[in-house]
């Protein structure tokens, strides 16, 4: 566990902050650090565990896993939030399902040229990205109008929207308080079996 900040260890977590512990349990079992900083806190644990739930698990979302959490990275990226963009670009990769082509994307948003791997809707989504992540003030209702003439739907838009919108939080919340991913098992998906 590391952050800038006490984090207090399961062990030491009385019943108010177990059932917020017990909630935010990933797949592997553990409770990851993005979670554990909460833990003076445990109402705004369970805020955060909610919050990431809806925007990037809940079966009415329509946009591709793949894409919500390139969508993710790619704002970790831009808000140069390490232990975001490890957790969601390994996600990311294990949902392309294709090294080259993962590489090349890895590339191109590292460069902020999302231009150089996406086109159409993807693009539109990435670039909206950038510019909600870098200059909020900016976006006008042109913005949304030109995700939905690269073919979005409204409810895809609030998608895009809620996932930057969230990514934001966490990664300030993350770098604001120095959390690293020390003693995390990095990544939601398991690593593809190499037989």
């Amino acid at each position: 566990m590391s952050a800038w900040i006490k984090m207090i260890p399961d062990q030491e977590a009385g019943s108010e902050l177990r059932k917020a512990f017990d909630a935010a349990r990933t797949p592997h079992g553990t409770v990851d650090n993005v979670m554990r900083v909460h833990s003076l806190r445990p109402a705004t644990m369970h805020g955060h565990v909610v919050l990431y739930r809806a925007v990037l698990h809940d079966d009415g979302n329509t946009l591709p896993e793949w894409l919500q959490e390139t969508i993710g990275s790619y704002v970790s990226l831009l808000n140069q939030c390490d232990y975001s963009f490890a957790n969601h670009w390994k996600n990311a990769r294990h949902l392309i399902g294709d090294d080259a082509r993962s590489d090349a994307i890895a590339t191109a948003l590292a460069a902020r040229q999302p231009e150089r791997a996406f086109s159409g809707a993807e693009l539109a989504a990435l670039d909206y990205a950038r510019k909600l992540t870098l200059s909020p003030g900016d976006i006008t209702e042109s913005d949304v109008a030109g995700l939905r003439e690269a073919g979005l739907d409204d409810g895809q838009i609030l998608e895009v929207n809620q996932i930057v919108g969230y990514f934001n939080y966490a990664n300030r919340l993350l770098n604001g308080l120095g959390v690293t991913t020390d003693g995390d098992v990095i990544g939601y998906y398991p690593e593809p079996d190499a037989g």
